[in-house]
Formats: structure tokens, sequence, C-alpha cells
């Protein structure tokens, strides 16, 4: 059996994991993940009990329980970089034995849900709504450091390269679907569902324009013509797709629930921001809590 070097997963000295400073008894099966370290504690002033807080740099976790389930709430700062580290370590907490270094035999899904903000690229999808991504496509091109054409949505990439015709020189983007699973324990009749673009950028790779012109942009009439399985794009973001990607191919099930603060062809703003995210957070926890 193959015995993973020092160098390609490095400890710290506690026994902690390097980036996330968690140990593997430390971590919970139901993951929440959030971009701002300062979110963290909006999710667990929720909790019942919280047994363990950590951070390091922009990585902070903390565990604990609600409603009697076991949930982490780690934040991974902002960009499918943040994520390849996350995903990657967050895996390998209960995959990989740390005292042999070697694969576990049985290995354990993890549950991740993302809580996020997001704009909106339809003008009838309102500031302060909640939305699901049903699928996500990446222009960041982070999952081809991986082999990946395995879970990878062909046929939705082709249809968004063609629409917003893509520039070569960009890289190729990828798609990926959410779980299908937490789908349908996620749904109901006040969420939306949609694609998820995510860029590699906030400014020029989402179509901002200050004082440097952007090479593309999402909202216009190419993109509201698109339709994927009865679906429109519907917002944009940094790191669904990333999340979508690594938790299928290590065999995890993911999420990603938007808190839209920003309506991009409307050009509004959420006058009440954290309204909307504290009202995503108690959806995401009363439906996992749920969860079998």
């Amino acid at each position: 059996m193959h015995t993973i070097n020092e160098s390609e997963l490095i400890l710290n000295p506690d026994g902690s994991i390097y980036h996330l400073n968690v140990r593997p008894e430390n971590l919970a099966t139901n993951i929440i993940l959030v971009g701002d370290q300062d979110r963290v504690e909006k999710v667990t002033q929720y909790f019942d009990t919280i047994d363990f807080r950590t951070q390091k740099r922009e990585f902070k976790t903390q565990t604990g329980t609600y409603k009697g389930k076991r949930i982490s709430v780690v934040s991974t700062g902002i960009g499918t970089d943040n994520i390849d580290i996350v995903l990657n370590e967050l895996d390998a907490l209960l995959n990989i034995d740390f005292q042999t270094r070697q694969v576990k035999n049985h290995l354990t899904s993890l549950n991740i849900i993302r809580v996020g903000t997001s704009g909106s690229l339809q003008d009838d999808i309102p500031v302060d709504a909640l939305l699901m991504s049903s699928f996500a496509i990446g222009t960041d091109a982070m999952l081809h450091s991986y082999l990946s054409e395995k879970v990878t949505e062909i046929d939705l990439e082709n249809q968004f390269i063609s629409h917003t015709n893509w520039a070569q020189q960009s890289g190729r983007p990828y798609a990926v679907a959410a779980d299908e699973k937490l789908i349908r324990q996620f749904d109901s009749a006040e969420i939306y569902k949609g694609i998820t673009i995510t860029s590699g950028g906030f400014y020029g790779a989402q179509g901002r324009e200050l004082r440097l012109k952007p090479s593309h942009r999402f909202f216009d009439k190419k993109i509201n013509g698109l339709l994927y399985k009865g679906m429109k794009m519907t917002n944009m973001e940094m790191e669904t797709s990333g999340i979508y990607g690594l938790a299928k191919l290590l065999n995890h099930r993911a999420l990603s629930l938007n808190a839209i603060v920003a309506n991009r062809p409307n050009g509004t703003f959420s006058a009440n921001p954290q309204q909307t995210v504290n009202r995503l957070i108690e959806y995401t926890l009363e439906k996992l809590s749920g969860m079998e």
C-alpha cells in the first residue's frame, strides 16, 4: 500500500493537518463552509454546544452540535485556490491514517454545505433571495489540476463555451452538478434553483469594470438565453465549482446555498445583507439537522 510522503501530507507538531490546524477527532462528518472567517460565529451562535475551536490564517473551524447533529463550520477564505486546500485537507482528516500515512480501507463521505453570498445574473431573482446551485460552471481552471473528466457535465460546458464565445486563451470552463440527495433535502418553495458561475476573481473575472475593461461580461442576452435542463445561469461567485468538483472526485456530497445580495442586471445591492445571510444560516441548520 502506498505511503504518502511528509512533503505531500504535511502535519503540524501536534498532529493536526497543516493549514486547517485540525486533528481527525475534531471534525464532524457534516460540514458547513463559509468564506468569511467572521461568519463562523454567525453560524455557531445557534449551536447548543461548541466543543472545538481553532484558527490558522483565514481557516477558522468550530465544531459543536445543533439539535443533536454534530456539525463543523469551516471558513475557506475567497476563491477556488483556497477550496483546493480545504477540500483536500477535510478529506485527509477522515480518510488517511496519519500514523501510517496510508489511505484507509474504509472511506468516509462528508456532507458539505456552502453558505455564501452571491450576485444574481437574472433581473427576476431579486436581492435578498435564497438560491441553490444545482450546477456550477468553473471559469477558474482549478479542477483541471486533477483527472476530472469522469465528474464533469460536458454538454453544459460546451453550451456555455458556445453561448459566450469563450476565448480559448481563458482556459476551458468545467461544469459539475450538486449532489442529488442534498438537493432533495434542502429544496423548498422559498429557494430558487439554477446554475452558478464560479470565477477566478472579483473584478475583471466577473465582468466588473472600474478602470480596466474586462474581456467578457456574463449577464447579457447570451447568458439569459442559455438553458440547461430547464435552468438558467442564475448567479456568480468564487467557490462553488471547486467544491462540487473536488467533492465528487473524493466521493463526498456537496451543495452550495447562496444569499443573493446583489442583482447585476439591475445594478442593485441589498440594504441589509446580514439579515439575508442570517436567514440562510437558519434555513441551512434546520435542513441539515433533519438529515438522517
